[in-house]
């Protein structure tokens, strides 16, 4: 996947004097690894709801960062961080109630079977946690995951995540699949034929002399181009992995905490059962932490003979922070303001698309959107550069999303949950504008 919306050595040379400084300085400390965002890159200093400011003091609509679930320095979890922080930081070696309260919030919100939580510091160490455990209950190697699926950056966990290109080589004991696509297939062709490559994918591990360890997904396949329904369309590929012995793995990372507005947590959309679901970055509104929530069974032989620790894995404040998230989604009704204004949102995009041809699909669930860009609506060919235009025109209007899919060609539209109706209304505002200027 290109990042459509990168900045480039020729986007360098368009910056003014102090830009260039700047860009030059973070490249000569950073090194090459490091991207930024947009031909013209943001420099920002300041962050509040759903708005971001630049060094000069302007402010930008943010509809692009979902770690800021509750929205940016939302003062319920920065009071919750900061009185923490000046009473107790330690590990779960010891006996803290405010670990143990957050945990049970934050179970209560899933199934009664997964009923137990393992805390880390990042969603890429929750889902590496997710491959020992698996091979260890299954005694399996394999994993499936999506063509372009992101899942981290561990060595482990980069080995089944294709989005970060083709110099990051993938585990002779991976299988990719291509994701559900409902724009190009019927519902039913798009349930069958996901499924239908799964167990290809189980059946050519299989022959390779691999057994099954893990199907994981991104239950809004976020990075192969968000794709929300038919709701149920997981079910014969979970069921496929259950049949050959290995574990369904919910990467809720993303899609987690609300935001599809219709359930709590992804996969309940799809009416399937995980053995384990992998969550962060929107854990704690910005402060570093993730974990998994698993059927007690599935750990229960891994717990005592592997055993677990991580030092900073759900110490007091990162349990303060997620506690004070929990009660904002809660208090202020953000899973139903997702719902509503995900709404009004998507049918805002419709209507556009019916003067600008260009818009092929809209398609997501609550305040997770994907927008495909299209050269031609009859043939359905994706537009990478048009796509290109309209993230960088939307920054330049100070409307701040970004893109995905294999063609770098869907606009990725997610934003904190505090995202209301009239900022749903500058967002199309904006992109009537774009598409007007060609």
């Amino acid at each position: 996947m290109s990042m459509v919306n990168a900045f480039s050595r020729e986007d360098f040379e368009r910056l003014d004097e102090s830009e260039r400084a700047l860009v030059a300085r973070r490249e000569k400390v950073l090194g090459p690894a490091y991207r930024l965002f947009y031909e013209k890159p943001l420099h920002l200093v300041r962050g509040e709801g759903v708005f971001l400011y630049d060094a000069a003091g302007e402010r930008y609509l943010d509809a692009y960062n979902n770690v800021a679930s509750v929205g940016h320095c939302h003062p319920r979890v920065v009071e919750a961080i900061t009185r923490q922080t000046a009473v107790l930081n330690t590990h779960t070696r010891y006996l803290h109630e405010g670990i143990i309260d957050y945990a049970e919030a934050l179970t209560a919100t899933f199934p009664d079977d997964l009923s137990q939580v393992m805390f880390t510091c990042t969603g890429s160490e929750a889902n590496d946690l997710a491959v020992r455990i698996a091979r260890f209950v299954t005694g399996g190697t394999g994993i499936i995951a999506t063509e372009l699926a992101y899942h981290g950056l561990t060595s482990a966990v980069a080995e089944f995540s294709p989005s970060l290109g083709e110099s990051v080589t993938l585990g002779p004991h991976v299988r990719t699949v291509p994701a559900p696509d409902s724009y190009r297939h019927t519902p039913e062709e798009m349930m069958e034929k996901f499924g239908r490559d799964v167990k290809a994918a189980i059946a050519d591990l299989q022959r390779h002399g691999i057994k099954p360890a893990m199907l994981i997904t991104d239950t809004i396949f976020s990075s192969d181009g968000i794709f929300a329904g038919p709701k149920g369309f997981l079910r014969p590929a979970v069921d496929a992995i259950h049949a050959a012995g290995g574990l369904f793995v919910a990467d809720e990372v993303q899609p987690g905490f609300g935001r599809t507005g219709e359930t709590m947590w992804g996969f309940e959309r799809h009416g399937v059962s995980p053995d384990m679901v992998t969550i962060g970055k929107p854990m704690g509104n910005g402060y570093p932490m993730a974990g998994i929530v698993l059927r007690p069974e599935v750990v229960a032989d891994f717990g005592p003979r592997a055993r677990y620790f991580n030092t900073f894995g759900g110490n007091p404040i990162a349990a303060a922070a997620g506690k004070a998230v929990l009660e904002t989604i809660r208090t202020e009704g953000l899973q139903q303001n997702a719902l509503d204004v995900g709404q009004h949102l998507m049918d805002g995009l419709k209507a556009l698309s019916r003067l600008h041809p260009a818009l092929g699909d809209i398609r997501g669930s609550g305040l997770f959107i994907g927008v495909e860009i299209v050269a031609d609506p009859t043939t359905k060919q994706p537009d990478a550069t048009l796509t290109a235009r309209i993230v960088n025109g939307l920054r330049a209007r100070r409307i701040l999303i970004s893109a995905s899919g294999p063609n770098a060609n869907i606009l990725k539209i997610r934003p904190p949950l505090v995202f209301s109706r009239k900022n749903a209304d500058m967002l199309v505002d904006a992109l009537a504008d774009v598409l007007k200027a060609g």
